[in-house]
């Protein structure tokens, strides 16, 4: 949420202090002439703003997309009709993000990439596309799993493109990949599960194996850019995670003994940081 205010220029950041900006005393201070206060409704009468407020004082997540009948999103993501729901949903902004990602990533001499928690495989089908000599599978829990061998034989790849049914969370990753791909799924986790995440990986890959972590990043003083600090806030909203920095994810690569991270960016602000596995 502080990321947010200071990419909103309503807070300014002064190493580990933080201080209103000007607008935000001349607009949001009680005091000032111009407060704007009375502009807007009661934090009570907006379901989403009660929503944020019981995610900082918990610390859990909210209900999925602010539902009354549903569990947060991890938990809703078991029953059919949430999953496919949002699979579809990630699967239209992916064919855009795959594409782009597909087209800047050098996979040349990669032989198979593990998907890891690849929704609809909309990503392993765009590198299969762009990488003739590559094969995939996909990682997924169901009922997400039956919705990826679907949505893959709907595209053609299944002769190229495989499912594995498995939590990443509850077993290791599976051995006998030289890449694997995580899309988009870093950001739904705090950042002990994303450290054990990339131990996992670490642990499965071969020497000189390669880690793409495809996501939004924050810029390195954690100022902005502002959508991606507004992005940060609804994932905090309704997962257990938020958006990361370059500099984080770095060093915790780095941590999980990885090589220093190379930046490759896709689109719409994303970008992948990609590193290999220490001998």
């Amino acid at each position: 949420m502080t990321t947010l205010f200071v990419a909103m220029a309503l807070l300014g950041r002064d190493g580990d202090v933080l201080r209103l900006s000007e607008t935000a005393r001349e607009h949001l201070v009680s005091s000032s002439p111009w407060f704007l206060g009375p502009y807007y409704p009661k934090v009570a009468d907006r379901p989403v703003a009660r929503d944020l407020l019981t995610v900082l004082e918990t610390g859990a997540p909210a209900r999925f997309a602010g539902r009354a009948d549903q569990a947060d999103w991890h938990r809703a993501m078991e029953t059919e009709a949430v999953a496919e729901e949002f699979t579809a949903a990630m699967d239209r902004r992916g064919r855009l993000l795959a594409q782009a990602l597909a087209e800047r990533l050098d996979l040349g001499g990669a032989r198979r990439l593990l998907d890891i928690a690849g929704g609809s495989g909309v990503y392993a089908c765009a590198l299969a596309a762009r990488w003739p000599g590559l094969a995939a599978d996909v990682l997924e829990k169901p009922p997400v799993d039956r919705i990826a061998a679907r949505a893959i034989a709907g595209r053609g790849f299944t002769s190229r493109i495989g499912v594995v049914a498995g939590d990443m969370l509850a077993a290791a990753l599976p051995a006998g990949y030289d890449v694997h791909l995580f899309s988009n799924v870093l950001h739904d986790w705090d950042e002990a599960v994303v450290r054990r995440l990339l131990g996992a990986s670490r642990d499965a890959l071969p020497a000189g194996g390669a880690i793409v972590v495809h996501d939004a990043f924050l810029d390195p003083s954690k100022s902005g850019p502002l959508s991606i600090a507004a992005y940060s806030v609804l994932l905090m909203h309704v997962t257990q995670g938020r958006c990361y920095s370059v500099v984080e994810m770095s060093a915790w690569l780095r941590e999980a003994g990885f090589d220093e991270a190379t930046a490759v960016p896709s689109a719409l602000g994303r970008s992948a940081l990609v590193a290999r596995r220490s001998a």
